[in-house]
């Protein structure tokens, strides 16, 4: 078995967890018998400041790697905030043609896309960044729920600790899942995190609608989710017909009036699972009726159980009850 040679493409700014986090996943499975090489290069070939604060020190600069198999391009808050720096992007173009996997971790994707290389591809990034990207550009298409997306030889990944997933899905690929199962254990990971990303996400923030009409009904939906809600019931209230009411919905905020509604019943569901609540409960006051309606709707979306989702998130401390 050869060496194979995985090298991080960082700089200042980049999250540590970026880099750490899928570098101990590949030091892991070098336990168990892979032989991955891991090697830190920035544009420059200078140490970089992560942005915990760090020094993170080099081997050598973009254009000084080689032989390299994997390159991975880490992700900063200035990605997204600011204009990508030429230096990043011309060290991916220079070194695509040199590597048999290339891989971004959360924000990392858009120094991908602003090099070209996510072009008629699927792609994926942090929750919060998806809807910029895809406006950004608008060749990607951009799967806002996936932890981590391959599409051929170029892999992306979502929120900074699902670039650990994605490491663990290439160790997966490259040695099989008997030496990736070893890992995760070692690691108390899962093999496959339940649920996409969207479980993650933060509630619905609603753009304030043009219209009076249509705004009036959004707040009612809002402020009293558990009303039954009808398209009819919301074109007599708005004084439109249901029709007129769908094409408001969907020129002003890009949905129908049933997805809308089903939208912010199911943030309201969140957040009453996060204070504690207990299942049929947050179906009577979110308006789902039932408990089994809540958990389809539920897992349709967010791809877990409400009450797994409970589990997840309501708090820190661990369950006393025995297992």
């Amino acid at each position: 078995m050869t060496d194979h040679r995985v090298a991080f493409l960082v700089f200042d700014g980049m999250k540590m967890l970026d880099v750490s986090g899928p570098a101990e996943v590949f030091a892991e499975a070098n336990t168990f018998g892979a032989r991955y090489t891991l090697c830190y290069a920035s544009p420059s070939g200078g140490p970089v400041r992560t942005s915990i604060g760090t020094r993170l020190a080099v081997d050598t600069s973009a254009a000084g790697l080689e032989d390299i198999e994997t390159l991975v391009v880490t992700g900063g808050d200035s990605l997204v905030t600011e204009p990508i720096p030429t230096m990043l992007t011309d060290a991916v173009r220079q070194l695509r043609p040199r590597v048999s996997r290339l891989v971004s971790i959360c924000t990392g994707s858009f120094v991908l896309a602003a090099a070209d290389v996510l072009s008629g591809r699927r792609a994926t990034t942090h929750w919060r960044h998806a809807p910029l990207l895809a406006r950004a550009y608008p060749d990607i298409r951009v799967e806002p729920d996936s932890l981590f997306v391959q599409d051929g030889d170029v892999i992306t990944s979502a929120g900074i600790s699902s670039g650990i997933d994605l490491a663990l899905s290439i160790v997966e690929h490259d040695h099989g899942a008997d030496l990736a199962r070893d890992v995760a254990r070692n690691l108390v990971m899962f093999m496959q995190r339940p649920g996409g990303q969207s479980q993650f996400s933060a509630p619905l923030k609603v753009r304030v609608p043009r219209t009076p009409a249509l705004r009036a009904v959004t707040d009612l939906v809002a402020a009293q989710p558990a009303l039954k809600h009808s398209t009819d019931s919301l074109a007599d209230l708005a004084g439109v017909s249901p029709r007129h009411l769908t094409r408001l919905f969907s020129a002003e905020l890009g949905t129908t009036p049933g997805k809308f509604v089903e939208t912010v019943r199911l943030d309201h569901a969140k957040a009453l699972l996060d204070a504690g609540h207990g299942v049929t409960e947050t179906a009577r006051v979110a308006g789902f009726g039932s408990a089994e309606t809540l958990r389809r709707t539920f897992v349709a979306r967010f791809g877990v159980p409400p009450a797994h989702y409970r589990a997840r998130f309501a708090t820190t401390r661990p369950d006393p009850r025995p297992r």
